[in-house]
């Protein structure tokens, strides 16, 4: 076995021939700082995403209801952040957040709905 260097500290060790690393922590703390601009992009897309999830797995919890736009916007939901769009064969559009979704509906009332 050869002497190979680590790749985030520097430091020599022994081990197989494609071993890039000295430790567990060394890899990690590599990978992390490589990875850090699109991680924060992705986290807080995620974080917005698990959000609205939240509120509107709260809100309907019959898997089917009518709620306003005000009580949405009162716990924070992000109209900008959903996973899928729906359309029927009528032309409606349904916004969905995994399984759980909402349609916009007349005078500020949003039908949420749980898909299965």
């Amino acid at each position: 076995m050869e002497k190979q260097k680590c790749l985030e500290c520097g430091e020599s060790f022994l081990g197989r021939s494609d071993k890039k690393f000295c430790t567990d922590y060394c890899r990690n703390a590599y990978n992390n700082k490589i990875n850090k601009d699109s991680k924060n992009l992705i986290r807080n897309t995620n974080n917005r995403l698990r959000k609205n999830w939240r509120i509107l797995e709260e809100l309907n919890p019959k898997d089917k209801c009518r709620v306003t736009k005000q009580k949405l916007d009162v716990k924070g939901f992000d109209f900008n952040y959903f996973t899928s769009i729906y359309t029927t064969k009528a032309g409606t559009v349904y916004y969905f957040i995994y399984d759980q979704g909402y349609l916009p509906l007349e005078n500020d009332f949003y039908a949420l709905v749980k898909r299965d």
